[in-house]
Formats: structure tokens, sequence, C-alpha cells
């Protein structure tokens, strides 16, 4: 159902490929988009500055980038360079997964959303092609709306937000079909979770390789550019 231009969604973007498209699918549908990103002591900062460039190119209302010191606990390949980026593939959760993250995320998002009085957080969380982490699968999205509007002035008023996951049922091929049907200029976009200064990215890492593969399944152009 399309919104009207004068509803508000708060959107999280990474700068990655699934972000970059469930932004695209919020302006869409009509929502006027406050972006929403994090420095957290990431291995790569050069997918902030590629949000940067998304926010612009999708026309976003504003966009902030709010630091974090995740890397103060570590714990994750992405947050503690002692840990190494794992480069083959895995049926447990791999150690690329950073502890609570979308909890830490979603909840900041929720606290702009209230005082933007925005109805809607986008995420682009996927529990289809995807690493396996957690906080990425769609009960934890249902218990973290529930959640959020137990612990919001306007969730207890009556009048929820709601979390919007408009790519947890589909697939990489999907995705990148949708997004560029919307337009998302996906050389903008990076993935790796070791890219280089320049954005470049491994080529090897579980993103690389799911994102590789969604653009061959598509029968698309890799815009990737690689290290």
């Amino acid at each position: 159902m399309n919104k009207s231009a004068a509803n508000k969604a708060v959107v999280l973007l990474s700068g990655g490929l699934d972000s970059a498209t469930a932004l695209a699918i919020a302006s869409d549908a009509g929502y006027e988009c406050y972006v929403l990103s994090f420095d957290y002591g990431q291995r790569s900062l050069t997918e902030l500055n590629a949000a940067k460039k998304i926010a612009v190119q999708q026309n976003a209302k504003e966009h902030r980038v709010i630091r974090l010191h995740l890397e103060d606990f570590g714990g994750s390949a992405l947050t503690d360079h002692s840990i190494e980026v794992p480069e083959e593939e895995t049926e447990e959760i791999p150690v690329t997964y950073v502890p609570a993250r979308n909890t830490v995320f979603m909840s900041l998002a929720l606290g702009w959303a209230e005082v933007l009085e925005a109805d809607a957080i986008f995420i682009g969380v996927n529990a289809v092609d995807y690493s396996g982490y957690p906080d990425c699968r769609p009960e934890y999205i249902a218990a973290f709306e529930t959640m959020a509007n137990l612990a919001t002035k306007r969730g207890v008023c009556g009048d929820p937000i709601k979390i919007e996951t408009p790519l947890i049922d589909l697939t990489k091929e999907q995705i990148i079909q949708k997004g560029t049907a919307l337009g998302v200029d996906y050389r903008l976009t990076v993935s790796c979770y070791q890219a280089d200064d320049n954005g470049r990215a491994c080529g090897v890492c579980d993103s690389c390789r799911l994102r590789a593969k969604g653009f061959e399944d598509a029968g698309l152009k890799d815009p990737t550019r690689y290290q």
C-alpha cells in the first residue's frame, strides 16, 4: 500500500546492496526517508562513504551517521582485527556476526523515529541468501517490533511504529532485480567485509560470494570493483 509523501520512515543504511535496495523500496512506497548509518568500529569504513553517496543518489530527506564503539567489545571479525575474516563457507553462525548489532542499531533508529513521528523503520535484513545471523530472522524482527511498541510513548498510546523488512523473504537475485527496477545504482554500494580504502571488494568473503552469485543469477553484469 502506497503512503503519502507526508509519512516518514527511518531507513537503516550500511552502504551495502541490501540496505540500498530497502531505501529505494521505502522511497518508492512514498515515505519521506530519514537515513541512519553507523560508524561502529567496523573493519571497512568505505561502506560509510558509499552510504553517503547512496543517500544523495536516492534523495534522502536527511542522512545521519552515528559513531558507536562496538570495537570496545570486539567478538567479531568485523570489529576485532585479531580475528580474521573467513574465506570459507560455514554451517555455523560465522565470526563476522557482530553481537547485538541490529538490536543496537534498531533501538537508536526507534528513538529517532519517535522524535520524527515516523511511522516505520526500514531495515534490509534477509533470511534467504544471508550469512545465518540470528538478528536477521523474521521471529527476531517480530519480537523487536513488539518490544518497540511496549517501550515507546506512541506505542503505548495506540500509534505503533512498524518495522518494515521488504527483503526478508527475497533471494539475492530478486533483491537485485527489484533494486534495478527502482533505479538503485549498485556501483555505489560496498558489500565486502574487508573492502580496501578505495572501496574495492576482496571477492572471497561470504558477503562477496552472495553478492556475485546474486548478479549472476539475475543475469546482470556485476558492477563491483574488486581488488
